[in-house]
């Protein structure tokens, strides 16, 4: 067995190993979309294990794109091995971290079924940061909501409302952890350009003139089945604790209905209490957990 940088050609064996094994990890960065294009480089340093073969049994690769160079990290896309062997892992990730500069943290995100896994991170010396979960509603039914006095809800005009957008994010996420970098206006038009976008699916809350809450519906897919994500749903601190999250979310469930979405899927930090406890309410039930791991690296 050897570790060596991913190859040009060597590129369609690392993507067909990686969807091999998506359902094994996280595999948020693991879809079709985000592989048919995908290329070795500065922001996506990769490594695979190869066996006397020639043939691929593990692969790391990190995504170190603008958004996460702000926040001095990087984010795994894959780090697996079909060979249980924690010096195999070792290798790899002694590999990727001579493309760390300037960087505080790597981290990535394990699904808490993954005990072997969990298991090597923790002989790598990697702690876990926190944990996420995942929260399903099946019921499509949506319970009633008004409208308070002096709020509306307007759909996010591309073009226009980027700036406004990031602002409320920024300022509702700031010290909700793995979220305290902010996103751009030029993130959020990206996002609107995704092909995951539902038109009308994002939504500002305002209080008279002044933007205080945001809420995203895109297209996503859970179990082979199409499903709506909800989230980010965001609310300026000053607003926070007057039910406005509430309101939403059943505004955002009412968009998922319309749009003939029988589930709707978000995830929500672990440490987020309150947020946990709202989605319950609204009928939601956990059906997967992930810890998040992180490598603090050397100054």
């Amino acid at each position: 067995m050897r570790v060596e940088v991913l190859k040009p050609d060597k590129i369609i064996g690392f993507i067909e190993y990686c969807k091999k094994h998506r359902n094994e990890v996280d595999d948020s960065f693991l879809y079709e979309e985000d592989l048919k294009e995908f290329t070795p480089n500065a922001e996506s340093p990769t490594y695979i294990v190869m066996d006397q073969q020639g043939d691929i049994i593990g692969a790391a690769s990190l995504i170190i794109d603008e958004y996460n160079r702000r926040g001095q990290r990087a984010r795994f896309r894959i780090f697996h091995s079909e060979v249980e062997e924690p010096v195999i892992y070792k290798e790899l990730l002694q590999g990727l971290l001579k493309h760390t500069e300037g960087l505080r943290k790597i981290y990535i995100f394990i699904p808490l079924n993954n005990q072997r896994l969990m298991s090597v991170m923790k002989q790598l010396d990697f702690s876990v940061e926190r944990y996420a979960f995942l929260l399903i509603r099946e019921d499509s039914d949506v319970l009633e909501w008004n409208m308070p006095q002096d709020y509306r809800i307007k759909s996010f005009r591309s073009g226009v409302d980027e700036k406004i957008w990031s602002e409320v994010r920024n300022t509702g996420f700031a010290k909700l952890k793995g979220n305290e970098t902010p996103v751009t206006p030029e993130m959020v038009a990206k996002m609107a350009e995704g092909n995951d976008y539902l038109e009308g699916g994002m939504k500002i809350l305002y209080h008279l003139e002044t933007p205080v809450g945001i809420v995203r519906g895109a297209d996503d897919e859970y179990e082979g089945a199409p499903i709506m994500n909800i989230g980010p749903l965001a609310i300026i601190p000053e607003y926070q604790g007057l039910g406005l999250g509430r309101l939403l979310l059943r505004a955002s469930l009412q968009f998922a209905k319309e749009k003939n979405y029988k589930k709707t899927i978000l995830s929500v930090n672990g440490e987020n209490e309150r947020a946990q406890a709202l989605y319950i309410k609204e009928g939601f039930k956990q059906v997967e957990g992930v810890a998040c791991f992180e490598y603090i690296l050397q100054s």
